[in-house]
């Protein structure tokens, strides 16, 4: 456990206020990979703010420090625990201070992650494996560690209780993305293990396993990775990015007993942006181009009724 000594300010952003009751998780304890940073300490903060108890992981003694005094500073319960979600021995230790610390695990949100941005062919075999290691086995071996804790049953829950996984995706897969093959791949194998947990600990232990995919969201450390502010995008498009709130609210929703029934879902949350893509055709076109054919079908039926 890490001392909260140093202090973390939230985002500056202006947020809507959240449409649920500040009590709505009273009670429940979530673990979060990644959770001292971007999208993860937002998710921390929120949860937290409607009443959960919080454990963040991540490898940086410093930067944790930081996040639970932020936490602590707002009222909120919280420790950090540090450890690499590739390794198994860090995956069940965390999971175990957690338990010690707040007698049970209710929540465990997968966001860790690795991403760079590198032309396929540049991309070493090596990179290609860390982030599938981060990523996708990181996750499964986190599900791994906390199985015990969140099946219905589990330690600290009532036998008709069962537990939660959100795991943190991407939209990158649905089509293909530039420069980003095995962030990809990485994020495609997660939606394959959030849909077959869901299946298989859904069924056999009522675990809940599903997705948030965010779109490019404002302010975080993946974005200034991946589109720098001096790298030329339009400042009109940046404008079209989502919120760390919007992600953080997509998890409380799926916490609550608002997302009681549903499991084994990949959320989009990037306000349909994957499914954007120039029309080939101008709508003028297509709009002249139909009342012809429609003319033409008219006429056809006319001559024809003549004969």
């Amino acid at each position: 456990m890490v001392d909260s000594s140093s202090s973390m300010s939230t985002s500056s952003v202006t947020t809507p206020p959240s449409p649920f009751r500040a009590s709505i998780l009273q009670g429940k304890v979530a673990l979060i990979t990644g959770g001292a940073t971007g999208i993860g300490f937002e998710i921390a903060t929120q949860l937290a703010a409607h009443g959960a108890c919080i454990s963040l992981m991540g490898r940086r003694a410093h930067v944790l420090e930081a996040a639970v005094s932020s936490l602590e500073k707002a009222g909120f319960q919280a420790i950090g625990l540090q450890g690499d979600v590739r390794k198994k021995e860090d995956a069940n230790r965390v999971v175990e201070e957690t338990v010690q610390r707040f007698g049970r695990l209710d929540i465990l949100v997968n966001n860790a992650a690795g991403n760079f941005l590198v032309v396929a062919e540049d991309l070493s075999p090596n990179g290609f494996r860390t982030v599938l290691d981060i990523d996708a086995v990181g996750t499964f071996t986190m599900c791994h560690a906390a199985l015990k804790y969140l099946k219905r049953g589990g330690i600290g829950r009532d036998p008709s209780e069962s537990g939660l996984i959100i795991n943190i995706t991407a939209t990158l897969h649905y089509t293909a993305q530039w420069y980003q093959i095995h962030v990809s791949a990485a994020k495609a194998a997660v939606d394959s293990l959030t849909r077959s947990l869901s299946l298989e600990w859904g069924t056999d232990y009522g675990i809940h396993v599903n997705g948030i995919a965010p779109g490019p969201i404002k302010d975080t450390p993946g974005m200034e990775k991946l589109a720098p502010e001096d790298a030329g995008m339009d400042q009109a498009k940046r404008e079209t990015w989502g919120e760390k709130w919007d992600i953080a609210l997509t998890a409380v929703f799926l916490a609550s007993d608002a997302g009681r029934h549903i499991n084994g879902t990949v959320l989009a949350v990037d306000n349909g942006a994957w499914l954007k893509k120039p029309a080939p055709v101008p709508r003028d076109v297509i709009r002249a181009v139909s009342r012809t054919v429609e003319m033409r079908s008219r006429n056809s039926a006319e001559a024809r009724s003549k004969l």
